[in-house]
């Protein structure tokens, strides 16, 4: 059956992401923060865009709950919505690359094969998975929504770590153990990243001003 699909063309853009990485002197990416509910993501994201901008660096903030809110607000938390709800981040994530802008997308995604998916929608050096580690414990000390408790009641049903997997990254380019280091402490280890890794340009005073604890 014919869906439409044949009519569709790929239009070439006059303007490349090369040529604005050459303009912005920055190299765009993915920043794929994953991790449990309460480990930090969004309290990292957030952190970390607000130093990206405030360093004249284009970037913006994926994050999971805002996202439900509009783009994906149509979807619950069984795994084949999970599934489509990082599908559709990962697209709009290459959308943001291709602007030119570095992404910091917040997300549990839970599955290491639509992470994976992500990452394959990207070219190699475009894809920075970011584990935001945090023990169960922890995370459910902080709660901040209340939410593990529910679960536990039974009130949320597939809540990743109590009633639904989450699969723990093999080989991210990114470790952080939020319940070992703070907010300072992290942020500096993946503006460290960045800057080794030839993604952004940080003066050396002002990495040995922030150091890494």
């Amino acid at each position: 059956m014919d869906n439409g699909n044949n009519n569709l063309y790929w239009h070439h853009p006059s303007v490349t992401v090369d040529d604005r990485r050459k303009s912005y002197d920055y190299k765009s990416c993915v920043m794929w923060f994953t991790g449990l509910s309460a480990a930090g993501k969004s309290t990292l994201a957030n952190a970390l865009c607000f130093q990206l901008h405030n360093m004249g660096i284009r970037s913006y903030v994926l994050d999971g709950d805002n996202i439900r809110h509009g783009l994906n607000s149509n979807l619950g938390f069984s795994p084949e919505n999970r599934k489509e709800n990082i599908r559709r981040i990962g697209e709009v994530a290459k959308l943001f690359v291709d602007a030119g802008m570095i992404v910091i997308s917040a997300f549990i995604s839970p599955y290491r094969e639509d992470r994976n998916s992500s990452r394959n929608l990207l070219k190699e050096d475009e894809f920075i998975e970011v584990y935001v580690k945090c023990s169960i414990t922890e995370c459910e000390k902080r709660d901040p929504k209340g939410i593990y408790k529910k679960a536990k009641c039974g009130e949320i049903k597939e809540f990743t770590g109590i009633s639904a997997p989450y699969e723990e990254p093999h080989n991210p380019e990114v470790i952080l153990e939020t319940d070992k280091i703070d907010v300072e402490a992290c942020i500096n280890k993946l503006l460290n990243y960045l800057h080794q890794n030839n993604y952004i340009k940080i003066s050396s005073e002002y990495l040995t001003s922030f150091p890494e604890k």
